[in-house]
């Protein structure tokens, strides 16, 4: 059976969403940092709509550059790091928290710690400063058993029509994101091995759906060896 993937953009394709976003959106601040986390983290959408305030500042208010995911958020329920370095990513970030407190979206009365907002609650809310909801899906694990595990189906959507919005259709969505940053990290010289711990899967050949190679690739890479002989 043939799986659908989504397709990889490339870097004038990302700021061209992330401009679009901007003009567009009536949360730009929010949708953005959405995007970021996807393109700079490789996160899953279901992580994003799941990770904390806690997750991304520490008590300080600094942004944690190692940030922990933890099993119980990830789809297959392994403990994970992702990296909050990207400076685009950082600026959103500093600018969403900004906002929040802004609007008074899940915040404290104390700004001295948590930059204000209360630890607890989920760093991406709606625009009714609530979570997004999750629905319980089922998938076949590796031993072939069936497991639950929780979608964010109404932020998933959402993002997706973000990339409508740009004129990024058929064959983009939510995916898109942590499927380009796998491609660029691989594109980049960087080994299968640190794909593959970055983006929390358990083994190898999970990650053959993010080798995605042109043919102008492919023709270089045996140029390359020829040059050797």
């Amino acid at each position: 059976m043939h799986i659908k993937r989504a397709k990889t953009l490339k870097p004038a394709q990302i700021r061209h969403l992330l401009r679009v976003t901007e003009a567009t959106s009536r949360h730009p601040e929010r949708d953005a940092l959405v995007l970021l986390l996807g393109f700079t983290c490789g996160m899953r959408i279901s992580e994003i709509a799941r990770i904390e305030v806690a997750d991304v500042l520490q008590p300080s208010g600094l942004i944690r550059e190692e940030v922990s995911l933890r099993a119980a958020i990830t789809k297959g329920c392994r403990q994970r790091c992702v990296y909050l370095s990207h400076s685009k990513a950082l600026a959103a970030l500093d600018r969403y928290i900004e906002w929040r407190w802004e609007q008074g979206k899940g915040t404290a009365m104390d700004r001295r710690k948590w930059r204000g907002l209360m630890p607890q609650t989920s760093l991406i809310l709606t625009h009714k400063g609530s979570r997004y909801e999750l629905s319980v899906k089922r998938r076949t694990s590796d031993s072939g058993e069936q497991v639950e595990y929780l979608a964010a189906d109404s932020l998933q959507s959402y993002v997706t029509g973000l990339y409508r919005a740009a004129g990024l259709r058929s064959g983009y969505s939510s995916h898109s994101g942590r499927r380009t940053f796998a491609s660029r990290l691989l594109a980049q010289g960087h080994s299968i091995e640190t794909v593959q711990i970055l983006l929390g899967h358990s083994h190898l050949d999970h990650v053959a759906p993010y080798l995605e190679v042109s043919s102008q690739e492919l023709s270089e890479a045996a140029a390359r060896v020829a040059d050797d002989y």
